[in-house]
């Protein structure tokens, strides 16, 4: 076991402790094989020495150095193979390999770490927060840039599984996605950006011990963890901010059928900011990683919220909302339950996570009328 500084790093260590940045937040666990997304993001967080074991893995030693798939190479041979090794590739694969996913990794991290201190201030000092500052942040993040990209980017991003600061971002971005399927104003786009940003500012009040538990929180801790929607509006309330963001952080978890939280509201009497943020904000807990599970795909959430029925959420907002999701994976290769791999030939409007599905072979098979597989991953 050994003690290195970040630039000693090499692809193939393998942690012997978990890789913490300097605010505390694990990237990753001991055990932990290290590769160069993960050397990308201990350089981004600025993470000064790792602990690691005295041998890098023999079968990682060869690919310490990567060759992007843009550079040329000498040999005939060699740019055949590289060929045909990106041909291989994954859609998932390619673009988290991709100069533009690199920049935009990079571009994501720098929002993270520059939203902190905006968010912190606000909390401990009750420093009015600058919103055009924090949309001048995160606008590298969607200038430019269609659903289509976005979804993509933010998918190869599922990692990360930092419960406030990253979780807020993507919230923000999606629930931005979803205002713009509804075709609202730019206005309002940045102010439901900014609820997404802001919805969950009252978890930086809750204890660690409870807001990082790996396991299944107490009634007790369940009831300090609910809490977080009050406590974000307490923070917010007295602020210059638009009331549609105030009433996101209160009403987030607020469900139209009056099963919610904190007040058990029905949907006449939810702000609709707070119903968009709410779908934006289960949409991103099912993706994300969790220390008891890996990231749902797309259509396992889509089968979660059919499943749950639609009555919890605005019936306009959930229905775009799926559709537009399920619209963004058409044609993508996918796998199913029983491991086989098929690529989705055709939605089905009234079973929007059991589509049409074509093998290989050209075989087709109708996944509404076969009720034991779904579909497990996109790639």
């Amino acid at each position: 076991m050994k003690t290195l500084s970040s630039k000693e790093l090499a692809v193939g260590m393998v942690t012997t402790q978990p890789i913490k940045t300097p605010l505390g937040q694990i990237l990753a666990p001991a055990g932990t094989i290290i590769d160069q997304k993960l050397l990308r993001h201990i350089a981004i967080y600025r993470v000064d020495y790792v602990t690691v074991e005295d041998e890098i893995l023999p079968s990682m030693e060869a690919s310490n150095t990567e060759v992007p798939v843009t550079e040329s190479v000498d040999k005939p041979a060699e740019e055949f193979d590289l060929k045909a090794s990106v041909k291989k590739m994954t859609s998932a694969q390619k673009a988290a390999s991709s100069v533009e996913f690199h920049k935009f990794e990079v571009e994501y991290f720098s929002a993270i770490q520059k939203m902190k201190p905006i968010l912190l201030a606000a909390v401990e000092n009750g420093t009015q927060i600058p919103c055009e500052e924090l949309l001048d942040i995160i606008y590298p993040l969607f200038e430019e840039k269609s659903v289509q990209q976005l979804f993509d980017l933010l998918r190869n991003l599922r990692s990360i599984t930092d419960l406030v600061y990253a979780h807020s971002l993507n919230v923000a971005l999606t629930a931005r996605m979803l205002g713009r399927w509804l075709k609202m104003e730019m206005h309002d786009l940045n102010q439901l950006t900014l609820a997404g940003l802001l919805h969950d500012i009252g978890k930086l009040t809750i204890p660690e011990d409870i807001l990082d538990k790996p396991g299944a929180l107490s009634d007790e801790e369940f009831a300090i963890m609910k809490s977080h929607t009050k406590r974000g509006y307490d923070i917010l309330k007295n602020m210059n901010l638009d009331s549609r963001i105030k009433k996101a952080a209160l009403m987030h978890h607020e469900r139209c059928d009056g099963s919610g939280y904190p007040s058990g509201l029905t949907e006449e009497n939810i702000d609709d900011f707070a119903m968009i943020i709410g779908i934006a904000d289960v949409y991103d807990a099912m993706t994300a990683a969790r220390s008891y599970r890996s990231p749902l795909c797309p259509f396992q959430v889509i089968a979660n919220f059919e499943k749950d029925g639609y009555q919890k959420y605005h019936t306009k907002y959930i229905l775009t909302f799926l559709k537009k999701i399920a619209v963004t994976y058409q044609s993508n290769r996918v796998i199913l339950s029983d491991g086989r791999g098929c690529n989705i030939a055709m939605l089905n409007s009234q079973d929007l996570s059991r589509p049409l599905v074509r093998f290989d072979d050209n075989s087709c098979l109708d996944l509404s009328q076969e009720r034991d597989l779904f579909i497990k991953t996109v790639i």
